[in-house]
């Protein structure tokens, strides 16, 4: 028998503060029973942007000096701004990389706000950051890196990359004495996520552009090729998964190299690291062992909500002397404990992995193995059938759960009009897309729930 939770006891005689936010109880009550409602019913695939025009038409004025009142808060929330946002969870939501955040960890969402955490630093946050590194370590293991590694979680790949290239620079920048005198480089592939070329502009360095096999890999010879006259290269980013194809680089390759040269190799795995618990893809990861840092994205493939990044390091000591932070109200931190805020750019920081790390201990990790190996079976089904179709033609094989085909015949404006059709209608989310400058037609499968037949269907009608 479960003993009930009841909550702790205040001071003797204490009563109930009177304050301005005195007249909360029932707006806390209700919004908890929207949140549970809105996790027990699926998302409507039709709902999308507004123009700002009609937001402010049908909202009126939201913020006054007296207030609205929560009812009126949540009853607008409910009616208008919440519609006005597309579902990541629908079943056919298969654009972009969707989201699809199991019921638990959606749940323990709203407990982790209600903590009321910060999860920067070892003093305030030691029980959320302890989780949290349980969660990082489960990633960890499945790098096959040594259990001294690891990280933090941040808002997401933009930060994760962008955190590990600053450690990445600091680091060489400290091993050679200094910047090379016009300045670093980062070496990657067209492919990379759009992030990295961002970090770079941030980072103020340059990026020495290699070239790709005809399937989208970075391959060791073209880096080696690319590297044979540089020496400004400070690391190597090598996705595993892209963003655009669901591409693993051949990162046994890559790692020789940067081994040769001495450099960085920074992987992002921002979605596609997911399958490194999918046995049935694991193989193409193989090499991943020996990068410096890594990414993934739990709120993409690995079933957590917004907004949640795992990063980690092979060797955490080099992020902490690029990213800790030190003033005289920072002085009495304890360096020797685990504190996420030395280890990104960041200082103030929610417990953002703690959902994550809710669900796994929920379920277990062999449900999440189950989960992935269900959304490449249903890439590949898809993919299969669009293999048989007379009026559709695959791209290439998919590597992991994303699918490329086309319309042979269409054009770019045909493309467009099938995926806005069919997105207003309810139908199915499907974006085109460049592939070799041309437009072809995409799908990202995340979502266990999402059933080939009922996309095969879909399909076989294009056109």
């Amino acid at each position: 028998m479960t003993d009930s939770i009841d909550a702790p006891p205040g001071p003797e005689g204490s009563q109930e503060i009177a304050g301005p936010w005195a007249d909360e109880r029932d707006v806390v009550a209700a919004a908890v029973e929207w949140a549970a409602r809105r996790v027990l019913r699926p998302g409507d695939p039709r709902a999308t942007a507004r123009p700002a025009s009609e937001l402010a038409a049908r909202a009126g004025q939201t913020i006054t000096a007296e207030g609205i009142g929560g009812a009126a808060a949540l009853s607008l929330f409910d009616q208008v701004l919440e519609p006005a946002t597309r579902a990541q969870d629908g079943v056919l939501n298969l654009a972009y990389i969707p989201s699809a955040p199991t019921d638990a960890a959606i749940a323990f969402d709203l407990v982790t706000s209600a903590a009321n955490i910060f999860g920067g630093m070892w003093e305030a946050g030691a029980g959320a950051i302890f989780a949290e590194n349980e969660a990082l370590a489960w990633l960890v293991r499945l790098l096959g890196w040594p259990t001294t590694a690891g990280g933090c979680f941040v808002s997401g790949g933009t930060m994760g990359n962008l955190s590990a290239l600053a450690a990445a620079r600091e680091y060489t920048t400290h091993c050679r004495g200094g910047r090379p005198g016009g300045g670093w480089r980062l070496a990657c592939t067209t492919e990379v996520h759009s992030s990295i070329r961002a970090a770079a502009r941030i980072l103020d360095v340059g990026v020495l552009e290699v070239g790709l096999d005809d399937r989208g890999h970075l391959t060791g010879d073209a880096l080696r090729q690319a590297l044979a006259d540089s020496d400004d290269v400070f690391a190597v980013v090598a996705p595993a998964g892209t963003t655009n194809a669901g591409v693993i680089d051949d990162l046994a390759d890559v790692a020789d190299v940067c081994t040769e040269r001495a450099l960085w190799l920074h992987v992002d795995g921002a979605y596609g690291g997911a399958g490194l618990a999918a046995p049935s893809v694991r193989g193409r990861f193989a090499g991943i062992e020996r990068a410096d840092s890594f990414i993934v994205d739990p709120h993409k493939w690995l079933f957590a909500p917004y907004d949640c990044c795992a990063l980690l390091y092979r060797a955490p000591e080099l992020a902490r002397a690029a990213h800790a932070q030190h003033a005289g109200y920072l002085d009495e931190i304890d360096r020797e404990e685990w504190n996420p805020a030395d280890l990104a750019i960041h200082l103030s920081r929610r417990a953002r992995g703690l959902p994550f790390w809710f669900s796994l201990a929920t379920h277990g990790t062999a449900r999440y193995t189950q989960a992935i190996e269900q959304t490449i079976a249903t890439a590949t089904a898809v993919a299969e059938a669009i293999r048989h179709f007379t009026h559709l033609r695959l791209i290439m094989e998919p590597e992991l759960s994303v699918v490329l085909f086309e319309r042979p015949g269409w054009s770019d404006a045909e493309y467009r009009a099938w995926s806005r059709r069919n997105a207003t209608e309810g139908v199915i989310l499907c974006l085109p897309t460049r592939w070799h400058d041309r437009f072809v037609l995409r799908l990202a499968f995340v979502n266990p729930e999402t059933t080939a037949e009922r996309v095969i269907e879909i399909l076989a009608d294009l056109g």
